[in-house]
């Protein structure tokens, strides 16, 4: 026969168990940050929450947040690179990713995680969408594209099961917001193109005295006599890093060739050793350097440099092939350089 104290404990455990569970009034995000960067992370919302993220030197971190009411989007960084997380009162949210691969790597597991592997997919899919040859097209071909793709997103969202109603509101309102940013953004790179066209066939803007990763400095002028293709990248740019692979490829395919291949790395001063240990990590070739101003340098102003990765073709004269040069991973790279390195 059952001691009735006992029963009336473990009754009591279980009900204090469940209390404990629904009267819980903040949400827990911890991780592990592989190839970790060596800052402090955060996390902001629009609401202009803000909280600093201690994250230790293996990557490892945990940290609760008080979100309060309905669900909320945090924007989460490790350094200079940032995620979208929805947080809720309640959530046990676990997240790994590779500073790598940083977008490709993230996932999610525990309460809350089928929202935000969601949102980590998204953002794959917005970056498939979005490229570099869409924001290439003519105007009208760029709205028709967008139109496509919105309802690219908002079927994504649609078919996702599972997902919180707070954050399918936020989304619906988010995904339309994106359609009208995007439009801004096209306006944005296509004056910004227009007015590098206008310094196609002229003299280059020079960098002068630029550190180099092997040592010393470069300037332009030390490598007049050959084409200069010119990367303008940072170590937290996603983007920038997904272009290194292509980019070597190239420096293999064209080594014996009249060409150089620049690296300008627009890091900020704080960002130096993560510059140097990211060349050693991926065994980065080519000439690397480090802009004296990040994007203030005179070189990254004079060719309207506001977004990366950015990439120029400069002859051997000096003089600029291409202010807007597509990238290692695009085909007409190749053809390009083909055309150019034959004669």
């Amino acid at each position: 026969m059952f001691n009735l104290k006992f029963i009336l404990f473990v009754t009591g455990l279980v009900i204090l168990s469940c209390r404990s569970e629904t009267t819980k009034d903040y949400a827990t995000i911890s991780g592990k940050i592989t190839n970790h960067l060596g800052k402090d992370g955060s996390l902001r919302s629009e609401d202009g929450y803000r909280k600093v993220i201690k994250i230790n030197k293996d990557g490892t971190f945990s940290d609760t947040v008080h979100v309060g009411g309905k669900g909320k989007l945090f924007a989460f960084s490790d350094g200079n690179e940032v995620t979208t997380v929805f947080l809720k009162d309640g959530y046990d949210l676990h997240l790994v990713l590779d500073t790598d691969e940083f977008d490709e790597t993230i996932k999610y597991t525990g309460k809350g995680a089928e929202n935000n592997n969601y949102l980590a997919q998204k953002l794959l899919l917005n970056e498939s969408l979005f490229t570099s040859e869409v924001f290439g097209l003519e105007e009208e071909d760029f709205k028709g594209a967008l139109e496509k793709n919105t309802d690219k997103l908002f079927a994504f969202l649609e078919e996702t099961k599972g997902l919180d109603a707070d954050l399918i509101a936020e989304e619906k309102i988010e995904i339309q917001d994106s359609k009208a940013n995007m439009m801004e953004t096209y306006s944005e790179i296509k004056a910004t193109r227009e007015a590098n066209a206008k310094l196609n066939g002229l003299p280059s803007p020079p960098f002068n005295n630029f550190e180099n990763y092997q040592g010393g400095t470069t300037s332009l002028s030390d490598l007049k006599g050959k084409y200069v293709y010119v990367d303008v990248w940072a170590t937290w740019c996603g983007p920038c890093k997904a272009e290194i692979p292509y980019l070597k490829r190239l420096e293999e395919k064209y080594r014996n060739k009249n060409i150089a291949f620049v690296s300008i790395s627009v890091d900020e001063k704080e960002d130096y050793d993560a510059w140097r240990k990211m060349i050693k990590a991926k065994e980065m070739g080519g000439v690397q350097l480090f802009a004296d101003k990040s994007w203030k340098s005179d070189f990254c102003q004079a060719y309207h440099i506001h977004s990366i990765p950015r990439f120029i073709l400069i002859d051997p004269a000096g003089n600029v092939v291409n202010a807007d040069m597509s990238r290692p991973s695009e085909e007409a790279t190749v053809e390009t350089l083909d055309k150019l390195l034959s004669h």
